[in-house]
Formats: C-alpha cells, sequence, structure tokens
C-alpha cells in the first residue's frame, strides 16, 4: 500500500507478476483530486507502460488495471474488484505462474 498511487513505479508493477500475481489492479484518486497534485496522473502513465510492455512479452495486457475513484465511493470500488476478479479469473493463471508449476526449478550445486 503506497500513500499516493504516483509513489507506483512499473518496476513494483512487473515485480508483483514475478512474485506471482496473475492480474494487478492499481486504485488511485479521481484525476484532478489528487492530494499530491498529479500522482494519480504519473501512475497512468507508469500503468500504462506496463500495459504495453505485458503486451510485448506475452503476458497479457489486460492483467494490469487503473482505477480512479473517490474514497466515498465503496460501492464502485466492490464493483471494480469484481469486474477485475471476473476478468483475471477467465483469463487463467498467468503465464510466469504456469511456467513456474510446469518445471521445476534447478539449483546449482556447488
Amino acid at each position: 500500500m503506497l500513500p499516493c498511487t504516483g509513489r507506483i513505479d512499473e518496476s513494483l508493477l512487473l515485480k508483483s507478476f514475478e512474485n506471482g500475481a496473475d492480474g494487478v489492479m492499481v486504485v488511485g484518486c479521481l484525476e484532478g483530486d489528487c492530494h499530491y497534485v498529479n500522482g494519480n496522473i504519473r501512475a497512468r502513465a507508469r500503468v500504462q507502460r506496463v500495459y504495453e510492455i505485458l503486451g510485448q512479452i506475452a503476458i497479457g495486457p489486460e492483467r494490469v488495471r487503473m482505477y480512479n475513484l473517490s474514497a466515498g465511493e465503496g460501492a464502485k470500488f466492490a464493483a471494480f474488484t469484481t469486474e477485475f476478479y471476473q476478468k483475471i479469473k477467465e483469463l487463467g493463471p498467468s503465464p510466469i505462474t504456469i511456467a513456474r508449476q510446469s518445471k521445476p526449478r534447478e539449483v546449482p550445486v556447488s
């Protein structure tokens, strides 16, 4: 959890997939209503770059998504979460997860 989505970095999002996430959902405040001025706009640009990277490396860009809403929109948050969960469930495990499950890791012996 970060105090502002503007603190999110592309490497953090990609590391989530490396660590086994099947999808990553970033939720920030409404555009134009950021306590840190334009943090959520910076976050949107970073999420967009990760979206493009995931498409290029065949993990699937639809596995990352950013939503903007206010703290008082609990029902909307629940709807976004349910929608994203259903999409990830439909996609199934990420290719990274599948590769890890199908190939035993070799440990180098010294």
